[in-house]
């Protein structure tokens, strides 16, 4: 039986991925209801969205962050962080997140010198964490888990 067949009769989601020039994986999110394009990144520990960005993903709750950012050749950056936040990725959802904000133009500057789209933001290891993520290299797609939600 085929990969992806277990994991959808175990619950998880499909979602593809696009390799771009830079050999990262993009993923198309939604953000409290609006739409983006992020780098799919193991790496980062948290999701996160440049700050520049904050009214364009209705950020509400937003306040300063004592974290310093780190990453991508940058170091000791200033962070606000979002919380409640929605996300989707394809069928699968997240609710009452929350998103690190911060300046990623050192990010969209390397992403543009080798060709590639500047993006909105990061989704990193807290997602994956959640959603029991198991990435397929192979045939270009990240597979979440759904949540389970107690009322």
């Amino acid at each position: 039986m085929k990969l992806k067949n277990i994991l959808l009769r175990k619950g998880y989601v499909r979602i593809k991925l696009k390799k771009i020039n830079t050999n990262h994986f993009e993923i198309k999110s939604i953000i409290n209801g609006v739409k983006g394009r992020f780098i799919l990144d193991t790496g980062a520990s948290n999701s996160c969205i440049e700050i520049s960005l904050q009214d364009k993903f209705k950020m509400v709750n937003v306040e300063d962050s004592e974290t310093k950012a780190a990453g991508a050749g940058a170091i000791g950056m200033e962070t606000k962080i979002s919380h409640n936040n929605e996300i989707e990725l394809k069928d699968w959802s997240y609710n009452k997140f929350s998103l690190v904000l911060f300046d990623l133009t050192h990010v969209n500057m390397a992403l543009t010198e080798h060709n590639a789209k500047a993006i909105d933001g990061i989704i990193g290891a807290d997602i994956l964490e959640k959603g029991k993520a198991i990435i397929d290299y192979k045939n270009k797609c990240v597979y979440l888990k759904k949540l389970v939600y107690k009322f």
